[in-house]
């Protein structure tokens, strides 16, 4: 109907037009255009927004321009006016829209419309469509009020005071703003630049004051409008579900009131909308749907983004792991897993990682079964973790899964030895087996629960069981060949540790002697062992030992290396050690080599035992004795130390001392010639070391005097340039025995004391052991040439001296030894000789002759001998000292 009246009244103006230009006159009426009427107003109060539509003339004319104004208050006051045009429509009625700065619940605000014909020729306008504001009644309004308003814009805030009242303070957030008019009663101020407090709840606070004092509060809640969605991505675990996951952006705070939604539109299917959570989305894939066209859109009350992405759902595959078991090992550890969502893909790849270390990849085509990966190159008792993920092309790979610590189990071995002993049966024999666990790492051998000993002879088995402290075991067994397998069992989850085996060869008929050998010592810091290579040593060779006190101690060498270095610190100094070498074969461990030593030979070694009675003669002494040359030490000869003892009238004379060496250790006897008869000597016997002599045996023993000896030339020569002076001094005597005086000096020479008896044979042995000594003597070192005779009898009133008649041009040294030789059958008379008092002595040695001399008892002063009458200086008198001395007779001639 409306068209119609539209039509009827663009037909008459268009009637008029041709009428008048027909006519050909002026005529003074104006034609104008009809008024157009709003024909719908609607207000948006969250969004201050007005909508005004108007119904639209299709007559053809194109061009159509509108003027629309808008009026606040109940005056009308025009605030806004724009021109709108239309171009096309669709419809019959065209909406127009306007966004208000101020609430529209403030006041009144209305809107006219008015129509342009060619842009120059109005309309009358319309009538006022208003949208009315609220009118308080008893309290304050404010606006707006429990709004969420957008971070960083601009607002304005009104108060609306009940009838009969005005506003006088206005606050916002604790700040006082200056108040403008808005109609007769309505203050508004405006707020620049919002922004978000700094509280859990973010929300400002408006105050209005009337002009009765009462204060009114509203809260508004300030927040941020949605950002557009980054990184879509989708992907598939199971080519069941497809999840959807984006970046949202700002994340909104914990109390936010500005609520978003969040909805999902698969464009190329009739799926309704699907409702996600701020980040991400899953839903159901679209049977047979291999390609997606999704759109995600994020709505609040402070505006709305849109994004869209396109993908294949086969290649957005990331495939699930579900962990099955880590079964632990020593060096390698084998863990399996499922993949959710049965994926049988035949590109399925897998990566697994032990940290540290590295990553395996391999591919997992399991189709019920779980897919499993051994992880290898572990150490053992190291605490490692493991993960893994799964892959169907390679390219886009599953999430890793959460780590699983695992700690491999511990390395034990055994190092496995034996020993056998040959029963009186000769058809048993005992096998002792000792072994030594070795744990790795910081596991403890507390550890192991026991030992699973296993052993097979002839055919048959055994097994037995030992604790977890026992080392060692025994067992019988027959004459032939026996294998030994000893395990160990771990207290903890592990069951893998390595078995321990050795061979019993069979008894041994004793056709092959082991090689003996000996080493004297080892070196300070240890022993260093070898031995002749065996080709029959296929799997190395054994090195056995006892260490003190007796324990069975070994080591093994591998093939091929023939040396062993032993440290010191296992081995005491000074004790003797045998090492006994086997060789391994297929057939057991056959003994190669017994070797012998010390790492360090002790220095002093046990006493020997000398054998009594001694053998002796007037000249030599025979030494036997007893020692076992295997005792501690390697005996490699005897020392043999000979010293005379000096008798009560020797005290000064001194010592003769020397040594004999017998080097062959196996030789326990000695004779020593060229001793004095009738002389005391002292022996010692001690075993040789290289370190050095042991223990001595000592003994002393008596020379036998010889009074019936062969007379030979050498005595004879002896005895002439003995007699010969003597035979002299007779004939001096029968010629001048006129001289009384001379003979009775002489008579003093020649006598001897009272009471003496000298016979023949007594004088001719005393005089050969006189010659016989002085070829043994020796140039001895001389400490003084002071000669003092000590006289037994009561001493005189006077000590005669016998003193040095002039000064030596050397001194002996006050450091060397004395030159003192006495004799108990006679009595000698006390004489001194005072070689002067010098500080720079030097050593003099002595050579003592032994001669005869008489004093005269009653004449005294003629015992002065002055030491130029029996000791004659020579220029070499720094380099020996003679001295002659004898004794005084009690007889006068």
């Amino acid at each position: 109907m409306i068209s119609f009246r539209i039509l009827l009244i663009n037909l008459l103006g268009f009637y008029l037009i041709l009428f008048e230009g027909q006519s050909g006159f002026c005529s003074e009426t104006v034609w104008q255009l009809p008024r157009p009427s709003i024909s719908h107003l609607q207000a948006i109060s969250d969004k201050q927004t007005l909508m005004v539509s108007w119904l639209v003339n299709h007559s053809g004319l194109a061009g159509d321009v509108y003027e629309v104004q808008i009026g606040r208050t109940e005056n009308h006051t025009v605030i806004y006016s724009r021109n709108v045009s239309l171009l096309s429509l669709d419809s019959d009625e065209y909406t127009w829209t306007w966004t208000s700065d101020l609430p529209l619940e403030c006041v009144d605000h209305s809107v006219r419309i008015r129509r342009f014909y060619n842009q120059s020729f109005p309309s009358p306008w319309s009538s006022w469509r208003t949208n009315c504001g609220v009118h308080a009644k008893d309290k304050t309004e404010m606006f707006p009020y429990q709004r969420v308003l957008r971070e960083g814009t601009s607002a304005m805030f009104c108060c609306v005071p009940p009838r009969g009242l005005d506003i006088t303070n206005i606050t916002f957030d604790n700040n006082q703003h200056t108040p403008i008019s808005v109609g007769a009663r309505v203050k508004a101020i405006t707020v620049v630049n919002l922004t978000i407090p700094q509280r859990a709840i973010k929300f400002l606070t408006l105050s209005c004051r009337d002009s009765t004092g009462k204060k009114s509060r509203v809260l508004n809640y300030v927040s941020f409008p949605p950002e557009k969605p980054r990184d879509l991505n989708c992907v598939t675990t199971d080519m069941t579900a497809v999840n959807c996951t984006w970046d949202s952006g700002r994340e909104q705070y914990l109390y936010e009131l500005n609520k978003q939604t969040i909805t999902l539109h698969i464009e190329n299917s009739d799926r309704a909308p699907i409702n996600c959570k701020p980040s991400t989305c899953i839903f159901l894939a679209v049977p047979q749907l291999e390609e997606y066209n999704i759109r995600v859109v994020v709505k609040d009350p402070l505006g709305e983004e849109t994004e869209s992405y396109s993908f294949n759902i086969s290649d957005r595959v990331r495939p699930v792991v579900e962990w099955d078991r880590v079964s632990l090992g020593v060096m390698e550890t084998t863990v399996s897993w499922f993949v959710q969502g049965n994926l049988t893909h035949p590109n399925l790849l897998c990566q697994v990682t032990a940290d540290p270390g590295s990553t395996t990849e391999l591919s997992c085509n399991s189709v019920r079964g779980p897919c499993k990966a051994k992880l290898e190159h572990l150490l053992p008792s190291t605490r490692y973790s493991t993960r893994v993920r799964c892959s169907v092309n390679g390219r886009l790979w599953g999430e890793w899964t959460q780590p699983i610590p695992f700690t491999t189990c511990p390395l034990v071995t055994l190092d496995l030895w034996r020993k056998i002993k040959q029963q009186s049966d000769l058809s048993s024999r005992q096998v002792t087996l000792f072994w030594t666990p070795h744990v790795s790492g910081s596991a403890a051998s507390t550890n192991i629960q026991g030992y699973l000993v296993q052993w097979s002879q002839e055919g048959q088995n055994w097994t037995e069981r030992k604790d977890g402290g026992q080392t060692q075991a025994e067992f019988s067994i027959g004459p032939g060949q026996c294998d030994f397998s000893v395990q160990a069992v771990l207290r903890t989850s592990c069951t893998f540790t390595f078995t321990a085996h050795i061979t019993i060869p069979q008894r041994d008929d004793g056709g092959i002697h082991p090689v003996e050998k000996r080493f004297s010592i080892g070196t300070a810091s240890g022993f260093n062992l070898s031995w002749d290579k065996q080709d029959s040593a296929t799997c190395g060779y054994t090195v056995e030992w006892c260490t003190v006190p007796c324990t069975l101690r070994w080591m093994k060498v591998p093939e091929g290396n023939n040396t062993l270095f032993l440290p010191a610190r296992d081995f005491k100094a000074v004790c003797r050690y045998t090492f006994n070498i086997y060789g391994c074969t297929e057939n057991g461990h056959r003994l190669l080599e017994t070797q012998t030593g010390y790492s360090q030979e002790p220095k002093c070694v046990q006493s020997l035992s000398l054998v009594e009675p001694v053998q002796s003669t007037s000249s030599s002494v025979t030494l036997e004795w007893r020692y076992d040359v295997d005792d501690l030490a390697f005996i490699a000869g005897y020392l043999v130390k000979v010293q005379e003892v000096a008798s009560d009238t020797q005290l000064s004379h001194v010592s003769h001392l020397f040594n004999v060496t017998v080097a062959d250790p196996q030789r326990k006897s000695v004779t020593i010639d060229g001793l004095q008869q009738n002389q005391e000597y002292a022996f010692s016997v001690s075993a040789l070391t290289k370190g050095g002599p042991g223990q001595p045996a000592s003994i002393t023993i008596r020379t036998k005097t010889n009074l019936h000896r062969p007379w030979t030339h050498m005595d004879s020569a002896h005895l002439a340039k003995i007699l010969t002076p003597i035979l002299l001094l007779l004939c001096c005597t029968i010629l001048l025995w006129p001289q009384s005086k001379t003979l009775k000096w002489l008579k003093g020479i020649f006598d001897y004391p009272a009471g003496m008896n000298i016979e023949i044979p007594e004088l001719d042995s005393y005089l050969h052991e006189t010659s016989e000594w002085l070829q043994s003597q020796r140039v001895d070192e001389c400490s003084s040439c002071d000669i003092e005779i000590v006289y037994t009898r009561p001493p005189l009133s006077e000590p005669t001296t016998l003193s040095v008649a002039g000064p030596l041009s050397t001194l002996p040294s006050p450091g060397s030894q004395s030159c003192l030789l006495l004799r108990d059958e006679y009595r000698p008379q006390s004489v001194t000789v005072l070689l002067g008092d010098r500080a720079d002595l030097h050593q003099v040695p002595c050579v003592t002759n032994k001669t005869y001399f008489h004093a005269l008892e009653e004449d005294l002063s003629e015992a002065q001998v002055r030491l130029s009458e029996i000791y004659e200086p020579s220029e070499s008198l720094q380099e020996s000292c003679s001295v002659e001395y004898g004794y005084i007779s009690n007889d006068t001639v």
